[in-house]
């Protein structure tokens, strides 16, 4: 690195030994009061704290002095004022910069005022909160207190109304109360004058019997009877009335104890609210005495809350202050990182470089040494840059050596002497191992090839036999459909064609129909039951044209009519002349032609089984 620097005039630069080994030093023994060597108090890779291991950090000037007094020792000392002394060097002074470790410590220090003033803000805050949540419950409270009051004070007139309609009742109660005794005095001395005259004529009727005397007068003695029963009669209707009287009496009485229970309880209720409406006017004191001095509590509070916001503010303002001097100071902390960072990296670079030249320098070496047999002092002799380097030309004179035409020359001849390669010992074995191979697999290319040429003859041939195949089989079946078709359709025609005849073996078919008396175009425009029945007249005319032995149907008949149905049994008959018909059907006509029915049938003990039944020989028999 001090090499490349030295050539290409890149500066100074002090290289650190990461991997030293720390021992103890001079300078950590008898140290003054107040000193520490700087190692002991940062932490920073084995390198730094070598060379910190010489540093002592003391109070002053004079405490140096004291130090250098004490110790014999070449060491460095710094003070906390920044001045850098040695035996023999004394640097120090003021600067108009402040230094890193003065930017670091102001850093710290303005972070440390930013959490302190950020928690006092917190806490005013919370005050502040606090104050407003106390102001509003006071509020509330005498609100709600005021209210209550009103309510009971409602209340309270309410009772006091219902206890003067209820005095007014017992009132009345009472003053009828004294009429009905009145009354039944009354009654009771008359019942007691009617029940002496009862006595009186009681007793003259006994005197009377007494006497004996037929001969007295019939007059006088009915006019006796008359009188008694009178008395009697009187007798009866004040013991009525007294009785009616007496049931007035117990009914105005009852509801004079009523009354007196209500008035009782309205008594116990007057005086239950106005017990309460003594606390409540108590309360409404105690409320009104707040309300009196909720005013000054709230300008006290408004007071503390306004205190509260200026102080946020100021605090606040100071924060923003030294948060935005702390962003200055991290950002030219941030630049000095920077600037170191780069720095290292440029050394790092360099001795990267370094690094690899010496391991390029050594692989010449040795590659010279093993492919020409040079060593290092043979090449600096005969091949250094001050020589003069041959001509390629033939009668070429001897050329200065120039770095850029050499090297080029140089990458010339290594690709010539890539294109040669190798001496390969083994080349004309290999040689004759690849001529073989090569004949190997010309013998079978060869022969792929024959045999290609046979496969492509042979898919002719079978193209074309496939062909007249499939043209014997479509003219066949189209003929067949031509005649099965009126059978099917009285009155109609069909016909089927290919959609590209030059081209048998991917040409699609078409089948033309129609029935009478209808135009059709697309057989989509057909019912149900003619493309049912147009289906099968294709499906016959392919029988007819290669015919077989068997043929399997599944309820093609299922959307016909019975017209339709019949057309096509006669078609069934035809096929059963040369050949055997499997039908699964659900029509009856279908099933009276067949010779045999099959069918599957569930027992009582639920297993299917298989019952069949032939009919030919049932008829025949």
């Amino acid at each position: 690195a001090l090499e490349h620097l030295k050539k290409t005039d890149g500066g100074r630069v002090e290289i650190i030994i990461a991997d030293v080994d720390l021992r103890s030093d001079a300078a950590s023994k008898n140290l003054v009061p107040g000193s520490k060597v700087a190692s002991e108090v940062v932490s920073a890779p084995d390198g730094i704290l070598k060379l910190l291991s010489q540093v002592v950090i003391v109070e002053d000037l004079s405490a140096a002095k004291s130090f250098f007094k004490a110790q014999k020792t070449d060491s460095q000392v710094i003070t906390k004022q920044g001045d850098v002394l040695t035996r023999a060097v004394l640097r120090g002074g003021s600067s108009s910069k402040p230094s890193k470790l003065e930017l670091v410590a102001e850093r710290d220090a303005a972070e440390k005022d930013l959490s302190r003033l950020s928690s006092r803000i917190e806490t005013l805050a919370a005050e502040l909160a606090q104050a407003k949540s106390n102001e509003l419950a006071a509020k509330n409270s005498a609100k709600a207190s005021l209210a209550e009051l009103n309510e009971q004070d409602a209340k309270l007139a309410s009772q006091a109304e219902q206890l003067g309609r209820v005095r007014v009742q017992v009132e009345a109660l009472q003053s009828e109360l004294d009429r009905l005794g009145i009354v039944a005095e009354s009654n009771e001395a008359a019942i007691r004058e009617a029940e002496g005259e009862l006595e009186a004529a009681k007793s003259r009727l006994r005197e009377f019997e007494s006497l004996g005397r037929p001969e007295q007068a019939l007059s006088d003695r009915d006019r006796l009877v008359e009188a008694l029963e009178l008395e009697r009669s009187k007798e009866l209707e004040i013991r009525v009335e007294l009785g009616a009287g007496e049931e007035r009496l117990r009914v105005e009485t009852e509801k004079s104890e009523s009354l007196k229970f209500q008035l009782d309880s309205s008594r116990s209720a007057i005086e239950g609210a106005i017990s309460a409406a003594k606390a409540r006017t108590q309360q409404l004191n105690a409320a009104r005495a707040v309300l009196k001095v909720l005013p000054n509590l709230i300008e006290a509070v408004t007071h503390g809350s306004n205190d509260a916001k200026r102080g946020y503010n100021q605090l606040e303002n100071e924060r923003t202050d030294q948060f935005q001097e702390l962003t200055k100071v991290r950002g030219e902390i941030a630049d000095i990182q920077q600037k170191l960072s780069d720095l290292t990296q440029s050394v790092h670079d360099i001795e990267l470089q370094n690094h690899e030249k010496r391991l390029n320098l050594a692989n010449l070496v040795t590659r010279a040494q093993e492919e020409l047999g040079l060593d290092e002092a043979t090449l600096l002799a005969e091949y250094n840059p001050e020589n003069l380097i041959p001509s390629n030309e033939e009668d070429g004179e001897p050329e200065v050596f120039d770095r850029a035409k050499q090297f080029q020359r140089l990458k010339e001849s290594e690709k010539l002497l890539e294109k040669l390669g190798r001496v390969n010992p083994l080349a004309l074995e290999e040689f004759s191992a690849l001529e073989q191979r090569h004949k190997f697999l010309t013998d079978q290319l060869q022969d792929l090839t024959d045999t290609r040429k046979d496969l492509i003859k042979i898919i002719q041939d079978l193209d074309e036999k496939m062909q007249t195949i499939f043209s014997d089989a479509f003219q066949d079946t189209k003929k067949a459909f031509e005649k099965v078709f009126p059978v099917l359709f009285p009155g109609g025609t069909g016909s089927i064609f290919l959609t590209d005849p030059d081209n048998l073996l991917t040409s699609g078919l078409e089948v033309n129909v129609k029935p009478a008396g209808k135009k059709i175009e697309r057989l989509s425009l057909l019912s149900g039951g003619e493309r049912s029945l147009a289906a099968v007249a294709l499906m016959v005319s392919i029988f007819k044209a290669r015919p077989s032995p068997f043929y399997i149907m599944d309820e093609v008949e299922a959307a016909l009519d019975d017209a339709n149905l019949g057309r096509l049994l006669s078609i069934f008959e035809d096929l059963r002349t040369n050949s055997q018909l499997i039908i699964i059907t659900h029509q009856k006509r279908t099933m009276e032609i067949a010779d045999a029915l099959y069918g599957v049938s569930m027992k009582s003990d639920g297993i299917s089984a298989v019952v069949g039944q032939r009919l030919r020989e049932k008829a025949d028999a």
